[in-house]
């Protein structure tokens, strides 16, 4: 089977007159068997001649252009259509005479330009081979006529149908492709909006809080080492994505889960938002597109509590179940913590890295860049693609909750596994 495989392929790779060679000298060959000689195409009442040298050459008039019929279909429909009127009008009636229907059929399958001036000189020059046949025998049928150049058309229109038929494949195959493209670029978008987003939230609130710490050495230092593994964590996470986005790459790419919350969560507090992890049931034991997806909903609403809310209390809600996982990260508004309207950072745990606000200098929060709209936009897209449900809320004292329920197993059509 492989052998088999591998001739195939070596076939295709033939040029596409070398390809259609044999066809044209299969043909040829057929039309000098004596038991195939009445099953040809013959227009008229002229008798048939038997066949000698001038037949030889009106065959191979007939036949052996059809191995251009891909290459140069217009010229195979020429060459093709002379030796089918010699043989019509000299008698060489043979089973060469089929390969009219095959040329027509090739040259509307094929042709490029001129599709309609082809077929107007195919008309003008039938009318003229039947005019000179019925002169030649006085008895030609004009029913019999008209319904062989029928047949004709009808030839032609399969090859343009077939032409149609490839267009249209060739479009819907692009369009497919380019809507490939667009979603493989949306989901690096996400990705990378995910993974660098986050970390440089961190390390931009870090370091502006470390602004303040000058007074303070052991602090300023802790600060400064959060900074450092944040850049790392940042850097292997980018690793991580590269490999993943990577066809040639033969490791394994790294994809977080819903089990790493704790580190997500860890980290935020060392960029000094006080952040409260409360989870139950146990997560999966290896990543899926549900703990993924989970994963991404946190690491986005932190992200926006690091830059809008810094120092505001927040809690992270994990729920595994069998079937879903659900999600609720809430944050406290401005008026439901001390450090939330001065600027000053809450922080819980150890390590937690102080705000601007709790130093001496300005009380303004830490500076932070702007959001694109795409983090919440796109979770909210992911979280539906598995058929799961994404909410957001504002909240009376200025806080926010973000909440998704992620189902766990769903088959290829959308329906649960």
């Amino acid at each position: 089977m492989t052998d088999l495989r591998s001739a195939l392929d070596r076939w295709r790779r033939l040029d596409v007159t070398v390809r259609d060679l044999p066809l044209a000298l299969g043909l040829a060959g057929l039309a000098f068997l004596p038991f195939l000689r009445d099953y040809g195409t013959q227009v008229g009442e002229l008798p048939a001649r038997p066949l000698d040298g001038w037949a030889v050459l009106v065959i191979a008039l007939q036949c052996l252009p059809l191995a251009v019929r891909r290459r140069w279909p217009a010229l195979c429909m020429l060459l093709v259509a002379v030796g089918f009127a010699a043989a019509q009008v000299t008698g060489y009636h043979s089973f060469a005479g089929n390969t009219l229907g095959v040329a027509l059929v090739s040259t509307g399958a094929h042709l490029v330009r001129r599709r309609r001036v082809v077929p107007a000189v195919l008309t003008v020059a039938y009318v003229a081979l039947a005019v000179a046949l019925d002169r030649l025998t006085g008895a030609e049928r004009v029913d019999e006529l008209v319904t062989f150049y029928l047949a004709m058309a009808l030839a032609w229109g399969i090859g343009t149908w077939l032409r149609s038929t490839r267009a249209a494949e060739a479009d819907r195959r692009l369009r497919v492709a380019q809507d490939t493209l667009v979603a493989e670029r949306t989901r690096i978008a996400r990705e990378l909006h995910d993974v660098v987003t986050h970390h440089v939230t961190a390390m931009v609130v870090q370091t502006e809080a470390a602004k303040y710490l000058t007074a303070a050495p052991e602090r300023l230092e802790q600060t400064l080492d959060a900074v450092t593994d944040t850049g790392r964590r940042a850097i292997a996470d980018l690793r991580h994505l590269l490999d993943l986005l990577d066809p040639g790459h033969d490791g394994a790419a790294r994809t977080p889960s819903a089990g790493e919350v704790r580190d997500l969560v860890e980290q935020t507090r060392r960029a000094g938002q006080p952040v409260e992890l409360v989870e139950d049931g146990e997560p999966a034991g290896s990543a899926d597109s549900a703990g993924l997806t989970a994963y991404r909903v946190v690491q986005e609403a932190l992200t926006n509590a690091l830059k809008h809310a810094h120092g505001a209390a927040t809690t992270v809600d994990v729920r595994h179940t069998e079937r879903e996982i659900v999600v609720e990260i809430r944050t406290a508004g401005a008026g439901a913590g001390a450090g939330a309207g001065s600027g000053g950072v809450r922080g819980s745990g150890s390590g937690s890295a102080p705000g601007p606000g709790s130093a001496s200098g300005p009380g303004s929060r830490p500076a932070v860049p702007g959001g694109s709209g795409r983090g919440l936009a796109g979770l909210r897209e992911r979280v539906e693609t598995l058929g799961g449900e994404f909410g957001t809320q504002r909240l009376d004292d200025g806080g926010f909750v973000v909440r998704a329920r992620v189902p766990r197993a769903y088959s290829a059509a959308g329906v649960r596994a």
